[in-house]
């Protein structure tokens, strides 16, 4: 099956978070993790809502920083502490009544493997190890927390023909 008529399924954006929606480094403080996020990526998942994908992630680690990005770009689905990826990304599946290749799953490293596997469009950023070409359909232009969410969501929204109509309201 072509990757445009792949794109043209998907119903959900599943997305690891470190390395993904972050650059992959982890800050200590005082007090907590310190994390940084692109706001680019955050207003395409956004958009991404608006035309009627489910948007969600699944990490295999906690943190604060996580929950707090998840609740404010307001996430169907938030999974994190997940050690085993593919038992979490079989009970996203079935609490969101989602099946595999309803999903477009983004992440960067092995662990993430089983997931992208499972779904209908796996995708590694530019910064991911090189042996992840063998399991994903795209790698993106743009590192992790560097705006490669916003890249991946702008190109399913384009190619599920969504992406003019989002963009009406800026262009008004």
């Amino acid at each position: 099956m072509s990757l445009s008529k792949k794109a043209s399924e998907i119903k959900a954006i599943v997305l690891d978070i470190d390395g993904v929606m972050t650059d992959g480094r982890v800050g200590y403080g005082e007090t907590d993790e310190i994390k940084f996020f692109h706001v680019r990526d955050g207003h395409g998942l956004k958009m991404a809502k608006r035309a009627g994908l489910k948007v969600g992630a699944l990490s295999g680690r906690s943190a604060g920083a996580n929950r707090r990005r998840a609740k404010e770009l307001d996430f169907d689905f938030f999974y994190e502490g997940q050690k085993d990826k593919k038992a979490a990304f079989q009970k996203l599946l079935e609490d969101n009544g989602l099946n595999g290749k309803d999903c477009l799953y983004m992440g960067d490293d092995v662990v993430d493997i089983p997931p992208m596997r499972a779904s209908g469009i796996a995708v590694t950023v530019a910064d991911a190890p090189a042996d992840m070409d063998r399991f994903v359909d795209m790698r993106t232009k743009l590192p992790g927390g560097h705006g490669a969410v916003r890249e991946i969501v702008e190109w399913l929204l384009k190619e599920q023909g969504k992406w003019d109509s989002l963009m009406a309201r800026y262009l008004d």
